[in-house]
Parts: structure tokens; C-alpha cells; sequence
């Protein structure tokens, strides 16, 4: 069962280190250590067909640098949790730039700030915003509703007007099916680094807001699931 979602070993004639990532909170002295996966051998190719840049950027003292996250445990077994370039594959196969998707749904109006979590057992994403407080009280006026701001963020009516934003933008940006947010989870409390949810140049911290939603993000994909909003 140790070998459950794992990648196995390192191969013979191969070195397997860890460098450390503290922007995403992982560390190769941390137990069990984690870092990004980086690996050098006889076996390692050379460097990219033409394209020297990308080989300089990949290849560093001899180490190719994969980009994945990995966590090795006592027995040797190595398991791959994240990715440094924040790139997913979805269920059915299809690469996802989480990143880039943010800052494209950044522009709607309604949005204050975006995190898009993607699961490689999953076929959709989802994504939690916090949205802009101004812009969500003019709505709430337009449409009769009243209340704080954490209390209108509790409206399913502001949920499916998030939604239809996002799904607008996305429309707007001509993404493709599987780079459109299914479903949302509203906070009205800003990404902070008092909850540890961000460095202190406003990066996310991406493992870090998986943790603190994850309890909302499998209730929403069970609602998904199902048929629901």
C-alpha cells in the first residue's frame, strides 16, 4: 500500500535530490522532506533539440531541475505532491497553467483576488475568490439583498453571479471547455499572510490554500458530482 500513488524509486545508475522551495513552504531537512525533484545520471538527456535557453533554465550544474514537487519517504518512495510551475493535468489528460488562468479571470470586475485548484483526479476546476467588496455591494443594492460583506458572500445568488462572471471572461478570452471554473467558494477575507496563505511579496502559497479550503473544495466537487450547483 506504501507504493499507492507513487513513482517508485530512484533508477540505478541515477541521483534523485531535493531543493528546497520556500515560497511554496516545502523543505528538504522537513519530515518527510520535500522539495523540487531534481535529477542527474548517465541516463539524463543532454539538453532540448535547438533550444539552448530552455536547456540552461532546465539543466543547472548537471542537475535537471523537473519542476515537480516530491516527497521521499523512509522506504525510499518517492511521491509527487505539486508542481513548482503550477502546471496540472486534469482526469482526462489535459494540461492546465493554473497561474495564468488566474490572471485572466482576475479582470472580472467581481473579482478581488482568485486562487484556481485543479485535481488530477478530477475533470473540472474550481476555484476560491474573494471578491471585490465594492463591486459586490453594488450588486447586492441593485438586487435588493442586504447585510454585511461575509454575509452576502454566504448568497447563492452572489455564487451564480460570480460564476456567470468568470464564465464571461472565459468567453471573452476564448479558453478552451476544461479551462472554465465549474463552481466557486466565496471568502471575504482576503489572502493573508496572518492565516499563512501568502509570502511576504503576496505570492500564494498554494499548498498552504489547499489546506485551509480543502474541507469547501470536496464538499463543491461532491456537488458537482451530483449535478448541482
Amino acid at each position: 500500500m506504501c507504493m499507492v500513488g507513487a513513482a517508485g524509486t530512484v533508477a540505478v545508475y541515477n541521483e534523485l535530490r531535493l531543493e528546497g522551495v520556500p515560497d511554496m513552504g516545502y523543505h528538504p531537512l522537513a519530515d518527510p522532506p520535500t522539495g523540487e525533484i531534481c535529477v542527474r545520471g548517465k541516463t539524463l538527456f543532454t539538453g532540448y533539440y535547438k533550444n539552448a535557453e530552455l536547456t540552461r533554465e532546465a539543466i543547472k550544474d548537471g542537475w535537471f531541475h523537473t519542476g515537480d514537487i516530491g516527497q521521499i519517504h523512509p522506504n525510499g518512495v518517492v511521491k509527487i505532491i505539486d508542481r513548482k510551475k503550477n502546471l496540472i493535468n486534469l482526469s482526462q489528460g489535459e494540461y492546465v497553467a493554473l497561474e495564468y488562468l488566474e490572471n485572466v479571470y482576475s479582470i472580472a470586475p467581481i473579482v478581488e483576488n482568485i486562487w484556481v485548484h485543479g485535481d488530477s483526479f478530477k475533470s473540472m476546476l474550481v476555484a476560491v475568490v474573494v471578491p471585490h467588496e465594492e463591486s459586490t455591494k453594488k450588486w447586492a443594492y441593485s438586487k435588493g439583498h442586504t447585510g454585511s460583506f461575509s454575509q452576502l458572500c454566504s448568497l447563492d445568488q452572489l455564487h451564480d453571479y460570480v460564476l456567470s462572471e468568470l464564465h464571461c471572461v472565459a468567453d471573452k478570452k476564448k479558453l478552451r471547455g476544461f479551462e472554465y471554473i465549474k463552481g466557486v467558494i466565496l471568502d471575504h477575507r482576503p489572502f493573508d499572510m496572518e492565516r499563512d496563505l501568502v509570502t511576504a511579496t503576496l505570492k500564494k502559497r498554494r499548498n498552504k490554500l489547499r489546506q485551509n479550503f480543502q474541507v469547501e473544495i470536496d464538499e463543491l466537487y461532491g456537488k458537482l458530482a451530483a449535478g448541482r450547483r
